[in-house]
């Protein structure tokens, strides 16, 4: 589902089969490609036993992302709506997003109303895109404009200039803008920094508060992948005996986050531990960890397959798993309120909190049966 621009018409009644399938958290091959954003890896030969510290049981393993969503009670005051929703880059990770946009979509269509958008990102991830492509649709006429932030301090003060002159704005998914921002509302993870400080906590355990740590961070500006890195910055500052070695920044790109994380371990062959700020570079950074052979333990977030599978095999020690499929569905319903008027209030928040579940190997089979029905244990 790599496509820089996505229009999402519903007029057409989905097959019943498909929506059991989605609901009953079976896979089926569009979940698969749209949570997988690369090829299974192979890391058996680099298996390691870890310290399984989760206390987590398999109902909540399962329930870390939520695909049962029904509408709240409120009622459109309209038959159609018109959208537009910008993100930071092409990636499975906001595929994951539309899967619960779509679902919100055709529960729209089964009460007779019609729910139409574009989904649109650059390829690599560009504040400078992002400014010009919110100029484009503030062109238009879109009932809501929805943001998922590319840098805070470069697309904050655009949003402002749209609300400013009657454009309905929101954020969502994964990066907010700037305190005191006008932007409508938020939805999304709204707790990055405690991702990144929760992650690091885990991983300072494992290494027994001792150790070299580098950082992957992600994009340069992005709200969740700073925010992350400042609390793993933070929790490492806590303890005299760890230390940082390399913060680098690797685009939200496997290959660039593989390619960083040799380098750095050219460069510390002794390397500890990696915290990794997004999706993507937990995936780079095991695939290097394995060729170079490297003991360096790796935490990191999100559902991607093949990182998954690493977790399975004790290539990655922890993740934390974020639930996009709520945030697409809530992001919907929130767009509707706020194209009817409908301010944050009573019906619903400023900012709408997702979660973030962190799973450890022993969770990993439960989270790839869930995600992607595999059942191999």
């Amino acid at each position: 589902m790599k496509k820089s621009a996505v229009k999402k018409i519903f007029l057409i009644a989905v097959p019943l089969i498909a929506v059991i399938l989605i609901i009953c958290l079976v896979a089926i091959p569009r979940l698969k490609s749209a949570l997988n954003n690369g090829k299974d890896g192979n890391s058996e030969e680099h298996g390691k036993k870890t310290e399984n510290t989760s206390t987590i049981n398999k109902e909540n393993i399962s329930s870390a992302v939520d695909f049962d969503h029904e509408l709240s009670t409120y009622q459109p005051k309209k038959d159609h709506y018109n959208f537009y929703f910008t993100y930071k880059t092409v990636h499975a990770w906001w595929d994951a997003v539309a899967l619960g946009m779509e679902d919100a979509q055709r529960q729209f269509l089964d009460k007779g109303i019609v729910i139409t958008y574009e989904y649109m990102a650059p390829d690599g991830a560009s504040a400078l895109d992002q400014t010009e492509r919110l100029g484009d649709a503030a062109k238009e006429d879109y009932d809501v404009i929805g943001v998922d932030v590319a840098d805070e301090s470069i697309i904050s003060p655009v949003i402002d200039k749209m609300i400013d002159s009657g454009i309905k704005v929101m954020t969502f998914s994964s990066s907010d803008a700037a305190a005191g921002c006008k932007r409508i509302a938020y939805v999304g993870n709204t707790h990055n920094y405690e991702d990144g400080a929760d992650l690091t906590e885990e991983l300072c355990k494992k290494l027994g508060y001792k150790g070299k740590v580098a950082i992957l961070v992600g994009s340069v500006g992005a709200p969740c992948h700073e925010d992350r890195a400042r609390g793993a910055k933070d929790v490492l500052a806590k303890y005299s005996d760890m230390s940082i070695t390399a913060v680098e920044y690797d685009m939200d790109s496997v290959d660039l986050a593989y390619d960083l994380t040799k380098k750095i371990l050219a460069d510390n062959p002794d390397l500890d531990g990696i915290v990794c700020c997004n999706m993507s570079n937990p995936v780079g950074a095991a695939r290097a960890i394995i060729e170079k052979n490297s003991k360096a333990v790796i935490v990191g977030m999100d559902h991607d397959r093949e990182a998954l599978q690493y977790l399975k095999d004790g290539v990655i020690y922890c993740l934390g798993v974020q639930d996009c499929y709520s945030m697409g569905f809530n992001t919907i319903q929130v767009a509707v309120m706020i194209a009817d008027g409908v301010y944050p209030g009573t019906l619903y928040p400023e900012k709408s909190e997702m979660k973030t579940t962190l799973i450890f190997q022993q969770d990993a089979a439960t989270m790839l049966e869930t995600l992607y029905g595999d059942i191999s244990r």
